[in-house]
């Protein structure tokens, strides 16, 4: 009885012992690898384990590549793998360029990838071209009339220029400068709107894909439509603005005209107030000449006489005056 407990348990342990080795060796992956004739060592694999790397991401792409052709090893890709990159995207993106006979070493792939682009869309867009649409462009002619362009442009991946390349953007930006570039050089904006192919083959003449991962086929223009009268809103604006100088220039003159008529009735009423004084003066002279014997008594009855013929004259000029102008009245 003692016996057969003790073999019980050197079964048991034994299953678990046999349980914890077929969970850290992939035996099922090993078998598929020989299978797939593709050399890939049990030690490779536990190695792979002690690595921290995922055996299965690692076997599965090498047995798809060399199913396909590939020569690729275990060490490229666990290298690939360890270094942040997508070993599945990589090995199909191999496979699709191996197909479509576009030479793409595994090295410049697992760069594109480790760049942050997706190599198998760089690879599909190799064989099957994009069309990306650029938002309304608007420019103004030299006449002042505005156009909005709308263009599509026809790429495809230049795999060579995906690292360090610039993106869809830089493309966008280049042809809306080139569409703004070519209406504002035209002097009319009717022969933009009759012959719109001569934006396209100007902007695609200037070399706008240099520096990009892409290589421009075409721009097509999708739709030119006629926008604001620029010239004229300008020129409009830029009467209003004369015309507010103008208005501006006469308040200023206005202003000045007012203050210096104010000035000269101040100076009026000064020289009216010195004179009043001045006059307030006279008595007192003329009374201060008869006690001093400077001015006799019958030189004051001659000045008086004087005066009053002066007064007399004056009325009667003034009443002559109304006589001749009764509408005055």
């Amino acid at each position: 009885m003692t016996e057969l407990i003790i073999i019980f348990v050197l079964i048991g342990l034994a299953i678990i012992f046999l349980a914890i080795i077929f969970s850290f060796i992939p035996i099922g992956l090993w078998i598929s690898a020989l299978a797939a004739r593709v050399p890939v060592g049990i030690f490779a694999l536990i190695g792979m384990r002690l690595r921290r790397v995922v055996p299965v991401k690692i076997v599965a792409p090498l047995i798809k590549a060399t199913k396909a052709g590939l020569d690729l090893n275990v060490n490229q890709l666990e290298g690939h793998y360890l270094a942040g990159g997508n070993v599945d995207r990589v090995v199909n993106a191999l496979i699709a360029a191996q197909r479509a006979e576009i030479p793409l070493p595994f090295e410049r792939a697992a760069a594109i990838d480790l760049a942050g682009r997706n190599v198998l869309e760089a690879v599909q867009m190799s064989v099957n071209p994009k069309v990306i649409e650029t938002p309304v462009v608007a420019a103004v002619a030299k006449d002042g009339i505005e156009l909005k362009a709308k263009a599509k442009v026809t790429v495809r991946a230049n795999i060579d220029r995906l690292v360090g390349g610039a993106g869809e953007e830089t493309i966008i930006a280049r042809v809306g400068e080139g569409i703004v570039t070519t209406i504002g050089s035209s002097i009319d904006h009717k022969q933009v709107l009759e012959n719109p192919d001569t934006i396209s083959t100007t902007v695609l003449n200037k070399g706008l894909d240099a520096g990009t991962a892409y290589e421009i086929l075409s721009i097509d223009i999708a739709d030119v439509d006629v926008g604001k009268n620029i010239g004229a809103q300008l020129q409009t604006d830029q009467a209003e603005a004369d015309k507010r100088i103008a208005q501006a220039k006469a308040e200023e003159r206005r202003a000045m005209a007012v203050a210096k008529e104010q000035e000269m009735l101040a100076y009026v009423q000064e020289m009216r107030a010195k004179v009043v004084e001045a006059e307030a003066e006279v008595p007192l002279a003329i009374a201060q000449a008869l006690r001093e014997g400077k001015l006799g008594v019958l030189d004051y009855y001659n000045l008086k006489n004087l005066l009053a013929d002066t007064k007399m004259r004056d009325a009667i000029s003034k009443l002559g005056q109304q006589e001749q102008n009764p509408d005055d009245k």
